[in-house]
């Protein structure tokens, strides 16, 4: 789903901001923030609302949420004079009001596979000594597939069955798989496979 307001494009699933074909380099805090503004466009947003949405309830100064405000600013060509894109409401937060639409025009996740796609193969160690396997492959928002009884991270990224739909889930993220305890490359020989 995406954002058009102006010349910029707003792709939430990418986390990318565009201004026509130039990719405009956002902090994940300010991308945060900029989302939740044009989502709620429709209304003044507290500060306290956005402290919670990006900081999540964690205590923050003042000065962190107005450096990323001046950090939207700044990458929508807005500032603190002009609010032209976002306005200050005096003492009850902000608004967006660039006048964002919708748009299916944002690069979507279509059944295309990347084919130079690369896994790493890595191991961690659990706390009560069991050595676990895991894979990462892919770059963005990471997503987490779960592992189950009788996979194998190496194998299934290579098989006819499954190889296409895990390929096709790290295009455009960072997918993130691992062998379950007892399970592919992970250790086989533990007391408790919970």
């Amino acid at each position: 789903m995406g954002y058009r307001f102006g010349d910029y494009l707003l792709d939430i699933e990418r986390a990318e901001l565009r201004r026509g074909a130039e990719h405009i380099a956002i902090e994940p805090q300010v991308f945060e923030v900029l989302v939740h503004l044009v989502k709620n466009q429709d209304r003044v947003v507290s500060a306290e609302e956005l402290i919670d949405v990006v900081w999540r309830r964690r205590a923050v100064s003042p000065s962190a949420l107005t450096s990323r405000i001046n950090a939207v600013r700044n990458a929508v060509g807005d500032n603190g004079t002009d609010q032209k894109v976002i306005k200050t409401i005096v003492r009850r937060g902000y608004r967006f009001i660039g006048n964002a639409t919708t748009t299916s025009d944002a690069p979507t996740r279509s059944l295309a596979v990347a084919d130079d796609l690369h896994q790493d193969v890595l191991f961690c160690t659990s706390d009560n000594g069991v050595r676990l396997a895991y894979a990462k492959v892919g770059a963005g928002p990471p997503l987490v597939k779960t592992g189950n009884w009788m996979n194998h991270i190496e194998y299934d990224w290579e098989s006819p069955v499954w190889s296409h739909l895990l390929k096709w889930l790290a295009t455009g993220r960072q997918l993130i798989r691992y062998d379950a305890r007892g399970n592919g490359l992970s250790d086989w020989d533990v007391q408790d496979l919970s």
